[in-house]
């Protein structure tokens, strides 16, 4: 009984970090995005609510999949498997839609490639 609750515990934890992961992406993407002004206008905030929808939900749906793959391992591989997974999407959805490079923003905050200034260096954009 006590095994069948564990596993029920970690589904739910991973589909709920999943999806807050996929939150998280979404708003950094449309923080930089605001910041720098470059893809603010309603289109691109439409585009990023649009793809929100699918983000979130396809996030949970990873974090589930890598967490029920990697428990066979270890519980603890699990949970370090479905971080550092979350982590790349993460960083990978703002390289792709946070930084929109060449488009160019109104701010005068970030430079051409639309980096903020508050990103860290070392990750990449």
């Amino acid at each position: 009984m006590a095994d069948k609750r564990l596993r029920w515990q970690g589904v739910v934890t991973a589909l709920l970090g999943g999806a807050v992961a996929g939150y998280l992406a979404h708003d950094l993407a449309a923080n930089a995005r605001a910041y720098c002004d470059a893809g603010w206008e309603a289109g691109g905030k439409f585009e990023l609510a649009f793809e929100m929808l699918l983000l979130v939900p396809g996030c949970a749906v990873l974090a589930l999949l890598v967490w029920l793959l990697a428990r066979r391992v270890n519980p603890v591989t699990g949970v370090v498997a479905v971080v550092l997974v979350l982590s790349v999407v993460i960083v990978w959805y703002f390289a792709t839609q946070g930084t929109l490079d060449g488009y160019r923003g109104d701010s005068g905050l970030c430079g051409p490639d639309n980096v903020p200034p508050w990103w860290p260096a070392w990750l990449p954009s």
